[in-house]
């Protein structure tokens, strides 16, 4: 049984990927359990950055010894052939031995459709993320697969360089409707801070009904939440900081087929008020209000907290975090807890 895990989220959406990378290492320092990236072809605005996380990553792994590595998320289902996102995690397995999780999801139209001029409707791309995670299972065992499905093919696949062992394949899932297919298909829950306990609740509740009907064990499964914070008093900053470069996450239109491009992101982020940037997120000097903060994620469930600060001063942040915030969530956690795999 593992304690509860406390990381980073890696934002490859606003800074460069040699920048990151010495954030990243920093994390490590700072003590953070886990490195938690983006995958997106475009950024949230304009102004942003998108490397190609894959090739990060295993620059984080050469560059780290002990912090946990994944995507949250990658959608492996119109950029990507499933296959490929095979390849890249058992690759970066073998990089960082025991380290690798594999976020994935059903995508947004600002990553997916400039690339492949797709975007079908949700119960598609969900039908094809099943599809997907099959796909990516059968090639992690080393044998040679060959898959004829309603969406991908292959014929004879084989992972040359497989897994050092299995990677744990964390589903994306904001709402409670989406969380049965987690606990069906996934081994574990990666969702967002922000929403009322009840929303949580109803997730949980879908979530180990999924698992259930794939016979698994849902409170032996990790339940991962990306929580939004500012290690600042100067609340002002925090905020625009927030809407500089993420103000598109806060726009639900963002997931339709309105939405393609880094602009269209950013015009929309911009009606985004202040108040509702507040709302969700934590922004303060005092460690004591981001441990309650934090807690009261914990205490609803989850052990997998995944903080993401918007900036600007990274290590700052990173340093602070782990001199303040992150031992006094320690000392406060019991000593053992529901198992992890990432």
């Amino acid at each position: 049984m593992a304690n509860t895990k406390f990381g980073w989220k890696a934002g490859t959406e606003q800074y460069a990927p040699q920048e990151l990378l010495e954030y990243a290492v920093g994390a490590e320092q700072a003590g953070f359990d886990c490195v938690e990236a983006s995958d997106h072809f475009h950024p949230w605005a304009e102004k942003g950055q998108a490397c190609f996380v894959w090739t990060w990553l295993g620059a984080v792994a050469a560059r780290t010894q002990r912090v946990q590595l994944g995507t949250g998320i990658t959608c492996p289902i119109l950029r990507y052939h499933p296959a490929i996102v095979a390849q890249a995690a058992a690759t970066l397995d073998c990089l960082a031995p025991g380290r690798t999780f594999l976020g994935v999801g059903t995508g947004e139209a600002l990553n997916e459709y400039p690339v492949t001029a797709e975007w079908p409707g949700y119960k598609i791309r969900r039908e094809r993320l099943a599809e997907a995670i099959e796909v990516m299972r059968k090639l992690w065992t080393g044998e040679k697969v060959t898959h004829r499905g309603n969406y991908y093919q292959t014929r004879q696949a084989k992972l040359y360089t497989p897994p050092t062992e299995s990677i744990p394949i964390y589903i994306s899932a904001l709402v409670p409707n989406s969380a049965r297919f987690a606990g069906k298909h996934g081994d574990a829950l990666i969702t967002v801070g922000g929403e009322e306990p009840e929303t949580y609740r109803q997730i949980f509740e879908s979530f180990a009904y999924g698992a259930a009907e794939a016979a698994k064990d849902a409170p032996q499964m990790p339940r991962m939440v990306e929580l939004a914070v500012a290690f600042t008093d100067d609340a002002e900053s925090a905020v625009r900081a927030r809407k500089e470069y993420w103000a598109g996450t806060f726009v639900p239109a963002l997931f339709t087929e309105r939405i393609y491009t880094p602009k269209m992101s950013e015009q929309n982020g911009s009606v985004v008020g202040s108040d509702t940037v507040r709302k969700a997120v934590c922004i303060s000097a005092d460690p004591e209000k981001h441990v309650q903060f934090a807690q009261h994620y914990i205490d609803m469930g989850f052990d997998q907290l995944i903080f993401h600060s918007a900036g600007p001063d990274q290590r700052a942040f990173l340093e602070g975090y782990g001199k303040e915030v992150l031992p006094r969530l320690r000392r406060d956690q019991p000593s053992t807890e529901r198992s992890s795999a990432a």
